[in-house]
């Protein structure tokens, strides 16, 4: 099993997903197109993850590789592949299937609820979780969902929290593979960007961690296995 990662911003991290691909014994190779790398030719893996960054799905002109990134997607999405967008992935992922990039329009940080639609109740990976499950979220931008996409969560911020398109492409706008140790170094490296989008959530992020963290690691880390359950499935 081949799965190649592209990030998008200095800091990222697999996390859950990580954790999932490698008990499933999976070749992870890492791509870093925002340095300047190529992006990663889809025909010769089995599975695709692209993570999250700061900038816009369709800030084209200072990522220039972002259109071409989309198109790869929907390649591999095409050919029946697992693929897996998580918050600026996701919105590339609609991107790609036609949905329409709405920038700014939302925005939410830390812990959240998020509900399950009908279809994603009865999702081979979402229904790995129960509804009202608290999730990781860092984003002000959203997405419309394409017309051959089935919405699978949502909550009163996000219509489109998580969604899929053909077989076993996801994306989700929350960031499931936000582990509490990776939120913790996201605390540490991005203090000033979270103290400016959030005010105060610093001071709280202990007790949000204690509230809510364990049980998002829960749902991140069953989310995550029944994802790559999906790779190389007919």
């Amino acid at each position: 099993m081949r799965v190649a990662v592209v990030e998008n911003t200095v800091i990222s991290h697999l996390g859950q997903v990580g954790v999932a691909l490698e008990e499933a014994g999976a070749e992870i190779v890492f791509y870093r197109p925002f340095r300047g790398e190529a992006l990663p030719d889809v025909v010769r893996y089995d599975g695709l993850v692209v993570l999250g960054g700061e900038q816009s799905a369709i800030d084209d002109d200072l990522h220039p590789y972002l259109p071409e990134l989309a198109a790869r997607m929907r390649q591999a999405a095409d050919a029946g592949k697992a693929v897996l967008g998580i918050c600026l992935g996701s919105q590339l992922l609609a991107r790609a299937f036609g949905g329409t990039n709405l920038l700014g329009q939302t925005r939410e940080f830390g812990w959240h609820r998020i509900n399950l639609t009908d279809e994603g109740a009865a999702d081979p990976v979402l229904s790995e979780v129960k509804d009202g499950f608290p999730i990781f979220q860092w984003h002000s931008d959203t997405f419309t969902l394409p017309e051959t996409a089935t919405r699978l969560a949502q909550n009163p911020a996000v219509q489109n929290q998580a969604f899929r398109v053909g077989r076993a492409a996801y994306g989700t706008q929350f960031h499931f593979e936000a582990s509490r140790a990776v939120v913790q170094e996201w605390a540490e490296n991005f203090h000033h960007l979270i103290e400016a989008m959030e005010p105060g959530w610093l001071a709280r992020h202990p007790e949000l961690a204690e509230a809510d963290g364990a049980a998002a690691d829960d749902a991140g880390l069953a989310i995550a296995r029944a994802w790559v359950k999906r790779i190389g499935e007919d």
